[in-house]
């Protein structure tokens, strides 16, 4: 027996309430659905080419490179300009193509400010933990060695895998999500450094903020934080939103039947 069919339904299964959700918002919306993505993508590539100019360098760390030995007012106040600082020892197509996935994905089905909430909440847990990993010390579990209070923290790592966890939660995405976590896991097994730490904060932040809306969600009969009655931007059915429209791959549209 050939496994295709049974491949393809556990791709449907796996990725058809993410697929319709983007279809059908880009097809509503058009570019319009992306305003934050985009605005991202070029607020990244714009102080890319500053930070590498001979003038451009210093404001850029002044305003967005957050440290652990920083105080933690000033960490603040850098963290969201922080989020869209290139690694400078990292290919900037790399942090774009990033942006343009995972922030494209989860504005669609998340909306802007929801989109906006998560990927700050990653980053920030990813910055607390460095601060409080350096206090614990070496010695201790989770703690880090004091160089890396000096390391420069920057970057959108931390919030895109955190808004990927997120999104592979809130569509039942459960093998997708698994594997993002396992990554970062290997990741961190393979080459132990801060950003495979902080990785790991953000990751455990967002599971903890999923596990509150999905309580909360049970309490109340619903899902708050599941796929099958939230719509783009956190409405679904029982505010009269239309019904989705699933996708047969074999046939094309289909009217919904049960994923949403």
């Amino acid at each position: 027996m050939s496994p295709l069919p049974a491949l393809r339904r556990a791709a449907v299964r796996e990725w058809g309430p993410l697929f319709t959700a983007v279809r059908q918002r880009l097809a509503e919306h058009g570019v319009r659905a992306l305003a934050l993505t985009l605005t991202a993508v070029a607020l990244t590539a714009s102080i890319q080419v500053t930070q590498n100019q001979a003038w451009g360098y210093g404001p850029v760390r002044s305003l967005g490179a957050v440290r652990a030995e920083d105080p933690l007012p000033l960490a603040l106040l850098r963290t969201p300009l922080s989020l869209f600082v290139p690694a400078l020892d990292l290919p900037v197509w790399g942090a774009l193509a990033q942006i343009l996935l995972v922030f494209g994905v989860a504005e669609v089905c998340l909306g802007r400010w929801r989109t906006l909430a998560v990927a700050y909440g990653a980053t920030l847990a990813g910055t607390l933990y460095a601060r409080i990993g350096v206090a614990l010390g070496p010695g201790a579990f989770l703690g880090l060695p004091a160089s890396d209070a000096q390391v420069v923290d920057t970057g959108p790592s931390a919030a895109v895998v955190g808004l990927a966890v997120y999104v592979c939660h809130q569509r039942r995405a459960w093998f997708t999500g698994a594997l993002v976590v396992l990554a970062m896991v290997v990741e961190v097994l393979v080459k132990d450094n801060l950003a495979g730490r902080e990785h790991l904060a953000a990751i455990a932040a967002v599971l903890v903020v999923c596990g509150v809306r999905e309580w909360r969600g049970r309490r109340r009969g619903g899902q708050d934080c599941g796929g099958q009655d939230l719509g783009p931007g956190g409405s679904g059915t029982r505010s009269g939103a239309p019904p989705m429209r699933s996708w047969n791959f074999r046939r094309g549209p289909a009217q919904r039947t049960s994923w949403w």
